[in-house]
């Protein structure tokens, strides 16, 4: 094993780093006041990061993104959890793996576009009665003599108000056998309608928008991947993208918090002296650094198996799980250590509490994982806990 990073890592997390302090951290507030990032200046962190070559870095080169691998990946993901959800999709993009199953003229119609920035794309499966049973969906895809028509609705979809196209899960055969495909829709359809923006408890800046599809119309080049095999398809990478979007994210929000508790507490003086010389404040401060440090271990393990071609889903499955709620339980203790003007907006600790708490529930909930990793468990049995098995 091998713990050390090579140079190009370095610079990379580096300039990421700089990036994110200089230009995004500064418009965290005006987001958060708001409701909304200005289109001028998502613009402008936009063609910044492109100049950098920090657009798109998670798709491979021969399709113009950045080739890199898992690790490094996660990596970048980590500073990324260093500031808010909305800043990260405008400045780096948001450009999900499953569109490499594009072939032919999909490449050059949706998948390029995304990968230079030009087309915005949003991951449409969640519906009301389908949310970590992703194949519990609905929504329906009939195919026709011209293409597909399809019916349905989803919601909580992230990034929906500027998405120009979406990648739309439906049922397309037997219910029970799970035959779901994979849509390429772009808005503006005909019967493709736009519904209300959700409002979340954290988030601010990301509108999770409704949509409805009324007998809209598909012509055939909008399948995605092969018939049938839609769910396969999603979950083969959305599990990469749950690693980066909540595990190496969250380990990096909780190292961001965590500098700024031990700041506050060394600086913040009570009884004539600072509360980081109370035993029970360096108790929060030390548990939250061992929980961080254990989640980003795990991150860069699961990772590592990707990389080496292993099946890392189980691994994925605990790191959620990890991830998620150490976020909670480090947000929390910074809340306890800032005290009153921790629970107040003049500081950021309340938006990040806030923040933290849907990180147990999206991209499955932590129960539904923990369901996953009991399961895996009673099958392998002592493999499930032996690297060498």
């Amino acid at each position: 094993m091998n713990f050390s990073f090579s140079d190009e890592q370095k610079m990379m997390v580096e300039t990421v780093r700089r990036f994110i302090a200089e230009e995004l951290q500064p418009l965290e507030a005006e987001v958060e006041a708001q409701g909304f990032l200005a289109p001028e200046k998502a613009r402008v962190i936009h063609e910044k990061s492109k100049s950098l070559g920090l657009y798109a870095m998670n798709i491979p080169e021969a399709f113009g993104g950045g080739g890199l691998s898992a690790v490094d990946t996660m990596l970048m993901e980590e500073q990324f959890g260093h500031t808010t959800d909305i800043l990260i999709r405008r400045a780096f993009g948001n450009v999900y793996e499953v569109l490499l199953a594009a072939r032919g003229e999909q490449i050059e119609r949706w998948l390029t576009p995304s990968v230079r920035g030009e087309r915005v794309c949003s991951i449409a499966i969640t519906e009301p009665g389908a949310g970590s049973d992703a194949a519990g969906i609905s929504t329906r895809a009939v195919k026709t003599p011209e293409g597909w028509r399809l019916s349905g609705n989803k919601h909580f979809i992230s990034d929906g108000e500027v998405s120009d196209f979406f990648v739309v899960s439906a049922l397309t055969g037997d219910v029970n056998k799970k035959e779901i495909s994979l849509f390429l829709v772009d808005k503006g359809l005909p019967g493709f309608t736009l519904g209300k923006d959700q409002q979340m408890m954290g988030l601010r800046g990301t509108s999770h928008l409704e949509l409805w599809f009324d007998n809209v119309l598909l012509e055939p080049l909008a399948l995605l991947g092969d018939e049938g095999k839609g769910l396969q398809q999603a979950l083969g990478v959305l599990g990469r993208v749950r690693l980066a979007q909540v595990g190496a994210r969250a380990v990096g929000k909780a190292s961001h918090v965590l500098k700024l508790m031990v700041d506050y507490a060394a600086q913040r003086k009570q009884f004539g002296k600072p509360i980081a010389d109370f035993q029970l404040v360096q108790q929060m401060i030390a548990d939250s650094v061992i929980e961080v440090n254990a989640a980003r271990l795990m991150v860069l393990d699961a990772a590592w198996l990707i990389d080496e071609g292993q099946d890392a889903r189980d691994w994925i499955s605990m790191v959620k799980v990890q991830a998620a709620e150490m976020l909670g339980r480090v947000t929390d203790r910074a809340v306890q250590v800032f005290g009153g003007m921790g629970f107040c907006k003049e500081l950021p600790i309340e938006r990040y509490y806030r923040d933290a708490r849907i990180y147990r529930i999206f991209d499955g909930t932590s129960e539904i994982h923990r369901t996953l990793i009991a399961r895996s468990a009673l099958k392998r049995g002592a493999a499930m806990f032996d690297v060498n098995a």
